[in-house]
């Protein structure tokens, strides 16, 4: 594992688990965005909950890097989805391109660490 990969894994854990944890709070500008996007508030919730299951997932992975990538595509997952939900309800470029800036990192981890795919 390379520098830049852990590097990149901790910048990604530290904002799933500030994003997660803040979602899960109902803080204003989460609900803010998930009513913006025209989605309820309890999948506000559950994506928090999602975000830090995959952040502990990339904790994991300074111990047992064939994990980072099985946490990468399931954070990556999450950036598919809340692009989708940007460009279903015609987001602005600034709003939707959080997500695509956040899926590409995860791209890059995931390609770094895709030796700890196999099964």
């Amino acid at each position: 594992m390379t520098i830049f990969s852990i590097v990149l894994q901790s910048l990604l854990i530290l904002y799933y688990v500030f994003s997660g944890s803040a979602k899960i709070a109902g803080v204003k500008y989460w609900v803010d965005i998930f009513d913006n996007l025209r989605m309820p508030q309890w999948f506000r919730v559950i994506t928090g909950i999602v975000q830090l299951v995959g952040a502990v997932v990339l904790v994991r992975g300074y111990w047992d890097a064939d994990v980072i990538a099985w946490g990468a595509i399931w954070l990556g997952i999450t950036m598919i989805g809340a692009l989708l939900a940007h460009l279903r309800v015609k987001d602005s470029l600034g709003k939707t391109m959080p997500p695509v800036v956040f899926l590409l990192l995860i791209i890059v981890l995931t390609i770094m660490n895709a030796d700890g795919l196999t099964v």
